[in-house]
C-alpha cells in the first residue's frame, strides 16, 4: 500500500525539543523505588544544596515524562487497538505468530502471560516511582514545583486503572508495596490530585511546556475520567451498565469549557494527516498532552512497521529494515469512513499503489513488484506458475483466513495474503529513518486532543448534562465536521453517531477500547471473533490481568476475577 509509495520527506526545519532521558533498568518489582535509593537515608542528603528552583525541577521531572514512551510507543498502542474494533494483527505462513499474543487481543482470549502486558503495567508503575521520588525531592510544601510531577503521576495512575482495575497506591516510600486499592479508590484519588494541582500548573502553551503538565493537561484528564466515572466507579467491571447513571456528566462539561475559553487550542492550525506526521510538535493546536518522539534521542514510536506491506522491505530505498506488515484494518472500521470529502478517509489506504512525492499519490508512476502467479498466489500450480512479470500492486479491503489459518490468523505469506487489508497511514512513516535508528519514528503522540474536548462535551450533553454556551452536541459535532471538510450534521445526533465520529478522528490513538467499554460494545462481535465466541460474553476482560512476571514478586496479591 504505502510501502514502497512512501515519499521522500522535504527537509524538516522544526527541531523537536529534546529531553535528555536516562535508561533505567526495571525489576519485576516495578514499585520499588528505583535506582538504588536507599530507603533509610533522606533523599535530599545525596546533594549538599538542592537547586530549588523550576529550571532544575525541569530536569529532574524529564524522566518521569519519559517513563511510558517506551509502552506508548508499542505495547500499549497495541493493546487498545487490537482488543477494539480497529484492527486485527494476522501471521503470515509462520511469521508473527508470536506465540499468540497479537492473535489473543483481537480474539479476547488473553492470559496473564501475555508479552504486551508487562511494559504497560511497568513503565505506568515507574513513572509512579519516578514522580514519588521528585515529590520527595522537592519537598512535598513546594506546591508549585510537585505539581507537574503530582499531574503525571496521576495520569499514570489512570492507565493502571484504566488497563488493570486496582492498584496498589503509593504516594511516598514504602518499606513493601501495600496490597491493592480498588478501581474507585483510584479513581477518586484521580480526581483530587487533579483538582489539587491543577491551579498551579503552567497555563502557557509553547514548546517550553510542549509534553508536560499543564493545566490543560489535568483539565482534559478531568474530562476523561468524569465521562468514564460510571466505568470506573462501578462495583464490579462486568456489572458495569452503559444506561448507568453518571453523576459526574455536568462536571465532564465544566472541564472542557474551562479548556475551550482559555483560546490556547484550535482545530485549524494543520490539516487534518499533517498533525500525525514525523515533522508534528508543539506547533499543532489541537495537541494539549502528547508524547514527544525523536527517532534518535526519543525513541520507542515504532506503529508504522506493523502497519507497512511486507513487500516494501527491499523495493524501496528509504525502508533499510524489516517491518512487519501484519496490521489490517477491519472491514466494518473501515465502512465508518463513509463521508464525501472527509479528510480522515485519508487515514487508510489501499487498492492499487503508486509512488508518492510529498504526501501526493504519483498516478503515472504504478508500483510495480516482480513476481509470478505462484508469488501472488502460493496455491497457483499451473504450468505458467513461476513465470516472471511486473505485478502493480493492489491491496483489497477484505481479509480471509487460509484454510489453516484459524488457529494462526494465518492469511499467507504470498502477495495475496501480504495484500488483504488496507492499511493506517495515520502516522506517516518516518523516512529519515536510518538502520542505526532501529526503527524509531519521529512522529509525536498526542494523548489529550482539543477535538476530543469537544466531542467529549458532546457525549456528556448527549447523555443527560446541561448544554452551557450555547453550544449543543450537534454543534460541537459540527466542529470537527467543518475542519476535517465532511458534510455538516443537519438533524441533531445520536449517541451512536458520536461513537462514529469518534471512530473516524482517534483512529490508531489509543482510545477505541476505552469509548467500546464506556457504550457497552466491547463484547460485540467483529472481526475474527467468533473463533474464540466466549470472549463475547466475557465481560471480565474489560480489565487487564496483572502480569504474571508482577503476581511472582507481589505474592500477597489476588489475580483479578475471571483470570
Amino acid at each position: 500500500m504505502e510501502y514502497a509509495t512512501w515519499p521522500i520527506e522535504q527537509e524538516i526545519i522544526y527541531m523537536k525539543p529534546t529531553l535528555f532521558i536516562r535508561l533505567f533498568t526495571l525489576s519485576a518489582l516495578s514499585f520499588s523505588l528505583g535506582s538504588c535509593t536507599d530507603l533509610d537515608v533522606d533523599i535530599k542528603s545525596q546533594l549538599t544544596e538542592f537547586p530549588d528552583s523550576e529550571r532544575a525541577a525541569e530536569a529532574i521531572l524529564a524522566d518521569v515524562y519519559a517513563a511510558y514512551r517506551g509502552a506508548m510507543g508499542r505495547d500499549h498502542w497495541m493493546a487498545q487497538t487490537l482488543s477494539a474494533d480497529e484492527a486485527v494483527s494476522v501471521s503470515m505462513g509462520t511469521d508473527w505468530f508470536d506465540g499468540g499474543r497479537y492473535r489473543e487481543f483481537h480474539l479476547h482470549n488473553w492470559n496473564a502471560d501475555n508479552g504486551l502486558l508487562p511494559s504497560i503495567w511497568n513503565d505506568a508503575s515507574t513513572g509512579i516511582t519516578l514522580a514519588n521520588n521528585a515529590i520527595a525531592l522537592f519537598g512535598e510544601d513546594k506546591e508549585k514545583l510537585t505539581a507537574p510531577a503530582r499531574a503525571i503521576r496521576a495520569y499514570y495512575y489512570f492507565i493502571l486503572m484504566d488497563n488493570f482495575g486496582a492498584a496498589p497506591l503509593i504516594t511516598g516510600p514504602v518499606d513493601a508495596v501495600p496490597a491493592r486499592s480498588s478501581r474507585a479508590e483510584i479513581c477518586r484519588f484521580i480526581e483530587a490530585e487533579l483538582l489539587a494541582v491543577k491551579d498551579l500548573l503552567p497555563t502557557t502553551v509553547s514548546v517550553a511546556t510542549y509534553g508536560k503538565a499543564t493545566k490543560y493537561m489535568a483539565e482534559a484528564l478531568l474530562a476523561k475520567l468524569y465521562l468514564n466515572w460510571a466505568v470506573y466507579t462501578a462495583t464490579d467491571v462486568a456489572n458495569y451498565n452503559p444506561s448507568t447513571q453518571n453523576e459526574k456528566l455536568n462536571d465532564v462539561v465544566a472541564m472542557c469549557d474551562q479548556i475551550i475559553s482559555s483560546g490556547q487550542f484550535n482545530l485549524t492550525s494543520h490539516k487534518f494527516m499533517a498533525k500525525f506526521r514525523p515533522d508534528n510538535g508543539y506547533q499543532v493546536k489541537d495537541f494539549i498532552f502528547a508524547i514527544p518522539y525523536d527517532r534518535e534521542k526519543q525513541q520507542g514510536m515504532t506503529y508504522s512497521r506493523f502497519w507497512i506491506h511486507r513487500s516494501a522491505q527491499n523495493q524501496f530505498a528509504t525502508l533499510p529494515q524489516s517491518v512487519g506488515g501484519t496490521f489490517r484494518v477491519l472491514p466494518s472500521y473501515l465502512e465508518k469512513f463513509n463521508l464525501a470529502g472527509d479528510e480522515r478517509n485519508a487515514s487508510y489506504i489501499g487498492g492499487k499503489q503508486y509512488y508518492w512525492s510529498n504526501y501526493t499519490e504519483d498516478k503515472t508512476r504504478p508500483f510495480l513488484i516482480r513476481t509470478s502467479k505462484r508469488g501472488i498466489d502460493q496455491d497457483y500450480n499451473a504450468a505458467d506458475a513461476d513465470a516472471q512479470f511486473d505485478w502493480h500492486l493492489e491491496t483489497t479491503k477484505e481479509i480471509t483466513l487460509r484454510s489453516d489459518g484459524a488457529a494462526t490468523l494465518n492469511v499467507g505469506n504470498d502477495q495475496k495474503g501480504r495484500s488483504m487489508g488496507y492499511r493506517s497511514i495515520k502516522f506517516y512513516m518516518d523516512v529519515a529513518v536510518t538502520s542505526a535508528n532501529q526503527r524509531n519514528q519521529s512522529n509525536d503522540v498526542p494523548v489529550f486532543r482539543y477535538a476530543d474536548i469537544l466531542l467529549m462535551k458532546a457525549e456528556a450533553i448527549l447523555r443527560g448534562a446541561a448544554a452551557t454556551n450555547g453550544q449543543t452536541a450537534q454543534s460541537l459535532i459540527n466542529q470537527i465536521r467543518t475542519y476535517v471538510n465532511a458534510p455538516v450534521l443537519t438533524a441533531a445526533p445520536n449517541l451512536q453517531d458520536l461513537l462514529d465520529e469518534r471512530a473516524r478522528e482517534f483512529a490508531d490513538e489509543s482510545w477505541r477500547r476505552n469509548d467500546l467499554i464506556r457504550y457497552g460494545k466491547f463484547e460485540d462481535n467483529w472481526g475474527f471473533r467468533s473463533l474464540y465466541p466466549a470472549g463475547m460474553s466475557e465481560k471480565f476482560r474489560r480489565i487487564f490481568p496483572v502480569p504474571t512476571t508482577v503476581l511472582n514478586v507481589n505474592t500477597h496479591w489476588q489475580q483479578n476475577p475471571g483470570y
